[in-house]
């Protein structure tokens, strides 16, 4: 027996969901019924950037250039501002 046997230390392993429970999160997502942190925890769904990943995929909203807008925007100078 292992010590991570003895400290009930359990393992992690990959989950492979079917492109249709995909589509239902996502779906559940878009409508605002849950948002990325609830869907993760009502279906038990382990990694942290695993629904972001198949909102950029899947989705119709587009969730891949407004992150992307959102970093690369630098703040005004003040010549711009006025």
């Amino acid at each position: 027996m292992s010590k991570y046997q003895k400290q009930g230390f359990k393992w992690r392993t990959q989950e492979v969901y079917s492109l249709a429970f995909k589509l239902q999160i996502v779906s559940e997502i878009e409508k605002g019924d849950l948002n990325k942190n609830q869907a993760k925890f009502k279906h038990g769904i382990q990694g942290c950037s695993t629904i972001l990943n198949w909102l950029r995929r899947y989705s119709t909203l587009d969730w891949k250039t407004s992150s992307e807008n959102a970093m690369s925007k630098k703040p005004l100078t003040p010549e711009q501002r006025i």
